[in-house]
């Protein structure tokens, strides 16, 4: 009695959690509404004597979201050095994932024009990781890229896409898609690292084990988030502070099992 008893109360306390970083979005929601203005590269500028302490840094929302989901995590990167953050909107009602990443793509290459030439960091919420690591993985975005990390995003697709039918990238977000046979193929000398975080209670991921990166030659750490759901993890106190660490740490490589965060 006491273990199905004490895992009912995790859950309820994640959903707790969930509900509550739900709430505090939908405040926020309407600031990220507009698209952000992006800096346009300074010509013939020598980067190299004002060169910030911290590579750029770009964030992805999630589906049927905007660059407001990231208000906090964005906060605490600047706060503590990181004075090249941006954030892009997309609408995926219009575009599938194939071609938000081509559009993301050219996002990144006009930061590193901005910014110097110098690699980005990526961090995805949801979709947003999964249209980062596209680019990363099939547009040759590894080039690019140094560190892309996502948060409560679908790596091998989630059953739930079910519940969004008429859209066309829900059909992309089911297990087994042509994305995702994609996504499953070889991809050698890929030279981005990985870290992803997810939820013990993810929700919206089903079956929960999709939310997990696993590929032979992808450079891949796994990072389970106890008590935590789909949205709390942007904001959630202990992801943030582990994001900063991964920005700045070194290059661990792939681990022999999953991280686990206590929420």
């Amino acid at each position: 009695m006491g273990i199905p008893f004490c895992r009912a109360l995790t859950i309820a306390r994640a959903a707790g959690q969930e509900a509550s970083a739900l709430a505090g979005h939908v405040l926020l929601y309407p600031s990220g509404m507009s698209p952000e203005r992006w800096p346009l590269p300074a010509p013939d500028c020598d980067h190299s004597a004002d060169a910030a302490p911290h590579t750029p840094v770009l964030l992805l929302h999630g589906l049927f979201d905007n660059r407001a989901v990231f208000s906090r995590m964005r906060r605490s990167l600047n706060s503590h050095g990181w004075e090249h953050v941006h954030a892009l909107n997309y609408n995926p009602v219009t575009v599938d994932l194939r071609e938000a990443a081509e559009l993301f793509g050219r996002h990144v290459l006009h930061t590193r024009e901005v910014y110097g030439g110098e690699r980005v960091a990526v961090i995805g919420h949801s979709l947003g990781g999964l249209i980062a690591r596209y680019y990363v993985q099939r547009l040759g975005g590894d080039e690019h890229v140094h560190t892309a990390v996502t948060l409560a995003t679908p790596h091998e697709g989630t059953l739930s896409a079910r519940l969004i039918h008429p859209l066309p990238i829900s059909r992309q977000l089911l297990p087994g898609s042509s994305v995702f046979r994609e996504l499953s193929a070889p991809a050698p000398g890929c030279t981005t690292r990985f870290v992803v975080f997810r939820g013990e209670h993810d929700p919206l991921i089903l079956p929960q084990r999709s939310a997990a990166l696993r590929h032979p030659d992808l450079w891949a750490e796994n990072v389970l988030v106890l008590g935590s759901g789909h949205v709390t993890l942007p904001v959630h106190r202990t992801v943030i502070t582990q994001v900063r660490e991964v920005l700045t740490g070194p290059q661990l490589g792939t681990m022999d099992g999953p991280i686990q965060l206590t929420a």
